[in-house]
């Protein structure tokens, strides 16, 4: 009996986690960052300029915001909003096809990470929950591999939809259909929505102790660093290496890493502590925006998207880790409250790479201060407690 229902667990521990996994994949890997292979198509069909591609992208960040902050404070329809943000993406994703101007994608953007707010924050409470009382914590950090694993599944396609020479419009339905099939399993394992309730104890209310603001002003720089080497390493390789196909797999290296250091990070979770580890996720990550800005190759480029990718969900996990180690009590709320503060900044960023092309016709300035945010955010959540009990 013992060890049937040690497999039992054990198989809907899987369950769980691979259907986070695969939510993830389709509302952040798919839902959100499709949008930066696709750059490069638009601009070439006149849908956007690479000034108006910062600021669908900051509609983007906007959504996340509102789609975080609601998840974090929702108390009734919680299930719902789960279903709604992941078919949500799935479906915006389909009609982007059917657009073609930077207003009308601008809104779909908002949407859009209005959606993958709601999927990140309420698909890691649920698979961290269930995962916890399955005694199978270890698997709530796999969860977090599906962005990654989505980045680099759409970035091969992206290699094949620029070598067939095929429309945005194209790639926007082959993205989405790609969901749909990742969505109808997540479905499956899914509770239904009107099951799904936030039973959370009423405990005392969060005290921000000077090292929780140090970790959310951290995290909201993690936010603004990463995201505009993030949302325009595609459209950086089309410039410098136009019509090469090899250029194009940099977005896929960004993915691969993404999913690749969630695993190394499951692997050295014992070595150093949580903010030291964190501290020196966003110092690569401010490495990799140097070296693809110095070394001009495709290796260059290719080593930038390892480190940016490879620190872009270490980042997540890592805050997230540190939020429930602050706040143990809280950790639901920590979730929401980071993931609320993280999107301030990559909703700042994108209104920063638009200023610094509008006036410059660059976005190297920009990245230069998407650098040095990074440094300040590693040494804002390493700073040790003084005062810490």
């Amino acid at each position: 009996m013992n060890t049937s229902n040690h497999q039992s667990h054990s198989a809907q521990a899987f369950h769980i986690a691979f259907s986070g996994f695969l939510a993830l994949v389709v509302a952040m890997g798919i839902g959100r960052f499709t949008f930066t292979p696709q750059v490069p198509l638009m601009i070439a069909e006149y849908q956007l300029t690479l000034t108006s591609a910062g600021i669908v992208a900051a509609f983007n960040y906007l959504g996340y915001l509102a789609g975080s902050y609601d998840a974090m404070r929702a108390v009734k329809g919680v299930g719902y909003r789960l279903w709604a943000g992941l078919w949500g993406a799935v479906i915006i994703t389909l009609l982007s096809a059917f657009l073609n101007d930077a207003f009308t994608h601008s809104i779909a953007r908002f949407f859009i990470g209005w959606a993958s707010g709601w999927t990140l924050v309420l698909v890691a409470s649920w698979a961290n929950e269930l995962l916890a009382r399955l005694n199978k914590p270890i698997l709530s950090v796999a969860v977090y591999a599906g962005t990654g694993a989505g980045i680099f599944i759409s970035g091969i396609l992206a290699v094949l939809i620029m070598k067939w020479q095929m429309s945005a419009a194209a790639g926007w339905l082959i993205y989405g259909s790609l969901a749909f099939i990742c969505a109808i399993y997540v479905s499956y394992h899914l509770p239904k929505p009107w099951t799904m309730s936030r039973e959370e104890v009423k405990v005392t209310s969060l005290t921000l102790t000077p090292a929780i603001k140090r970790l959310i002003w951290g995290y909201t720089f993690a936010g603004f660093g990463y995201i505009l080497p993030a949302t325009f390493l595609s459209q950086m390789a089309a410039e410098r290496f136009p019509g090469s196909l090899i250029a194009q797999f940099v977005w896929p290296v960004f993915g691969a890493s993404a999913a690749l250091c969630i695993g190394i990070a499951i692997f050295t979770r014992n070595v150093l502590n949580t903010q030291l580890r964190l501290a020196i996720t966003l110092w690569l990550q401010a490495l990799g925006i140097l070296i693809a800005l110095w070394v001009p190759s495709i290796t260059g480029l290719a080593i930038g998207a390892f480190l940016i990718g490879g620190g872009l969900m270490c980042a997540v996990q890592l805050a997230f880790l540190r939020g429930r180690e602050l706040a143990p009590q809280h950790g639901r709320y920590m979730a929401g409250l980071l993931t609320t503060f993280y999107a301030i900044g990559q909703l700042v960023g994108p209104v920063i790479s638009s200023l610094s092309t509008a006036l410059t016709g660059k976005l190297e300035p920009a990245l230069y201060v998407a650098f040095i945010v990074l440094i300040i955010g590693g040494f804002l959540v390493c700073l040790k407690e003084k005062n810490q009990a």
